[in-house]
């Protein structure tokens, strides 16, 4: 009698529910977009402004997820039950703390946001909207970690896929509803999207549920024993990840707050804001096979298969540029100014817009090597080079080269938002390079260790273990 064997999924499998998932939440937030500028360019200024403070929650989420996720599909395959009860009480600790803080920064934007140099109307419709949405999504957003963390580390990437099916088509009802048919404005948009998470949370919480149920049943996670340092296993990777997030809130309050000084501060901020959420709309697919590469990286890593991991590395370079360059260029070629028409309201932003969304291709390429490499030094059990890679893209690069780019522009006689994207792109392409050569050099150096420690020989009559693999247990950040 002979014993199925299990195939494990290859990247794409894992990708492909992940891939779907994403861009429906991309639709999620790109919902908002689309309906504010039924509004006006100040409406859609205003969601633009609110996207750092958005980036620094999904920052935290993202490393309570990423250290929660880690540890508990270590426990899992060591059938360490106690230890998968221990982590999820810590998680819920940890989303109890943070949950409170971000209904506290909503209210602070309600009370103490700084006016600067935006007109009446943005300004208002920046309060209220990022206010609603920030303090509104504390506790509906960070509920999520623990169940979509369960439900990545059984490897069901389709639940995960369900999740934002249904927040997006809460989200676009309710959008419909509140702002068609109650005239709510801005206020409507945002409570949507709040209340459109909560249907996403629900089904996570079902299918999480569902999953322990199955696991706790088949009685196969019975090895005995507690973490000593709970927190610290799940913070040394959670802390590295939500930074290397937050960075990116950094950058876009940097960008926005370049943008509020230009002379035509409402139309850059609003066509910025389109070719924002153009491009994470299209940058979705390439997220979430980065997403997908922690897992399965970590298997080969496991394994010992570098080569393998250095051909899943080549195959994802390979299908986000080609997805870019064949899929995303002649969309924006064909669509481009068609979405600039549609999303904004002045001429001055229809003609930034059209000029900003013919550069999502590029964004795409010169952003995605960095979005890759980051969840393989994650999978090295190296937390530390993303979080420095994002610090010199974010803290070093943005600024001289968005200024620099500006004030080429408007000395050759184009407006100055065209030279600070510009910059940008420069910014993701230096970045992307560095980090590619870093891991590059990394892989080697890891090779060459693991070879030379294959070939050590244990002395006779030793008893002493094998060392704990770092890639599984990563040390605390310094």
């Amino acid at each position: 009698m002979t014993t199925a064997v299990r195939r494990e999924p290859t990247l794409l499998q894992m990708s492909a529910p992940l891939v779907i998932s994403f861009v429906m939440r991309a639709a999620f937030t790109f919902v908002d977009t689309a309906y504010a500028a039924t509004i006006g360019d100040a409406a859609v200024a205003a969601i633009g402004l609110t996207v750092p403070f958005e980036f620094l929650m999904i920052a935290i989420w993202v490393g309570l997820s990423t250290g929660l996720t880690a540890a508990l599909s270590r426990t899992m395959s060591a059938g360490e039950g106690e230890k998968i009860e221990q982590h999820l009480g810590v998680a819920w600790k940890l989303v109890w703390f943070v949950s409170p803080i971000f209904l506290a920064v909503g209210a602070i934007i309600w009370f103490l946001a700084p006016q600067g140099g935006l007109s009446d109307i943005v300004f208002q419709d920046f309060r209220v909207y990022a206010s609603v949405l920030i303090a509104g999504s504390a506790f509906t957003s960070f509920w999520s970690v623990i169940p979509d963390s369960i439900v990545k580390a059984h490897q069901d990437t389709r639940s995960t896929m369900w999740a934002g099916i249904w927040s997006n088509v809460i989200n676009i009802t309710l959008n419909t509803l509140f702002l068609f048919v109650f005239n709510w404005g801005v206020f409507g948009i945002a409570l949507s999207t709040v209340l459109g998470r909560i249907g996403g949370l629900v089904y996570a919480i079902v299918a999480a549920r569902r999953h322990e149920n199955a696991r706790r049943a088949g009685g196969e996670h019975d090895v005995p024993g507690l973490d000593p340092h709970p927190y610290r296993t799940q913070l040394s990777l959670a802390v590295p990840a939500g930074l290397t997030f937050g960075l990116s809130s950094v950058e876009m309050a940097i960008v926005n707050t370049m943008l509020a000084g230009l002379t035509n501060a409402t139309a850059a901020i609003a066509a910025y804001s389109i070719y924002h959420r153009v491009a994470l709309f299209a940058m979705n697919p390439l997220i979430a096979i980065s997403v997908a590469m922690l897992p399965f990286a970590g298997r080969l890593v496991g394994k010992k298969d570098w080569e393998g991991l250095r051909a899943s590395i080549r195959q994802a370079l390979g299908i986000t540029f080609g997805y870019s360059i064949v899929l995303v260029t002649p969309i924006m070629v064909l669509l481009g100014p068609w979405l600039a028409s549609a999303l904004a309201e002045s001429p001055e932003t229809v003609s930034f817009a059209r000029f900003s969304l013919y550069l999502v291709p590029l964004s795409c390429i010169v952003s995605t090597p960095f979005f890759l490499a980051r969840p393989v030094f994650e999978a090295l059990g190296q937390g530390r080079p993303g979080l420095i890679m994002a610090a010199v893209r974010s803290l070093i690069l943005t600024v001289p080269l968005a200024w620099g780019g500006q004030e080429l522009a408007v000395a050759m006689g184009y407006p100055g938002l065209y030279g600070m994207m510009l910059g940008l792109l420069a910014v993701g392409a230096l970045s992307s390079a560095g980090f590619v050569v870093w891991l590059q050099r990394t892989l080697r150096e890891v090779v060459r260790e693991h070879s030379a420690a294959d070939t050590d020989v244990p002395l006779e009559g030793s008893t002493s273990e094998l060392a704990p693999d770092p890639t599984l247990h990563p040390e605390p950040p310094e």
